[in-house]
């Protein structure tokens, strides 16, 4: 069989995009109560889920590759903390309903067809309270080449992100420059938007 984009670039021992969580993530994750049930998606090798199931919470992590999901499986196991793996495709995927406290996207982008109903399906992933945290690429990461989607339809901006969740309570969205630092990948400064949603 022939392997995807995905199992192809996360092929081989090292952990592509890095073993630390997102810097934005970590300082979110103190909105969430004891125990919440997390869903990270586009978990990738697990860098965000292991570090939340370390913090406590029950976590799933999803992506679209099953070699990423492999290797999240065994950062796991090593650093002794139980995490749910799913593999599958978001913009098919069969999203449980009402069953998170929070969904986390980080660096997760959609073509224009899907963005709009993906980011549907995240908000009714979750528990009447529960947050949408995100960090991803904003239009502006096009000209500074640290990586992230090449094509501008699939970058962002604050204006697009208020749209997409104008159902939910807007806690936080905001547009940054930031230094990012994952691995030979993405290190440099980059174009972000960061979103904080709750729903209502």
């Amino acid at each position: 069989m022939t392997l995807t984009f995905w199992d192809e670039r996360f092929e081989g021992a090292d952990y592509r995009y890095g073993m630390r969580p997102n810097p934005f993530l970590a300082a979110q994750a103190g909105r969430l109560p004891a125990g919440a049930r997390v869903l990270s998606v586009g978990d990738g090798k697990g860098r965000n889920g292991v570090w939340l199931a370390e913090q406590g919470f029950a976590t799933t992590s999803q992506d679209g590759s099953q070699v990423a999901q492999n290797k999240a499986q065994r950062m796991a196991v090593e650093r002794g903390v139980p995490l749910e793996t799913v593999f599958s495709d978001l913009t098919t995927w069969d999203w449980p309903r009402e069953a998170f406290d929070a969904v986390v996207c980080v660096f997760v982008h959609f073509r224009p067809e899907t963005r709009q109903q993906v980011h549907h399906n995240m908000l009714a992933a979750l528990k009447l309270g529960g947050l949408v945290i995100m960090e991803v690429f904003r239009t502006d990461q096009l000209a500074l080449k640290t990586k992230g989607p090449p094509v501008l339809e699939m970058l962002y901006d604050a204006a697009m992100l208020r749209d997409d969740f104008r159902e939910a309570d807007i806690h936080l969205v905001e547009e940054t420059r930031s230094f990012v630092l994952q691995d030979s990948l993405q290190r440099g400064e980059a174009a972000l938007v960061r979103l904080v949603a709750r729903r209502r």
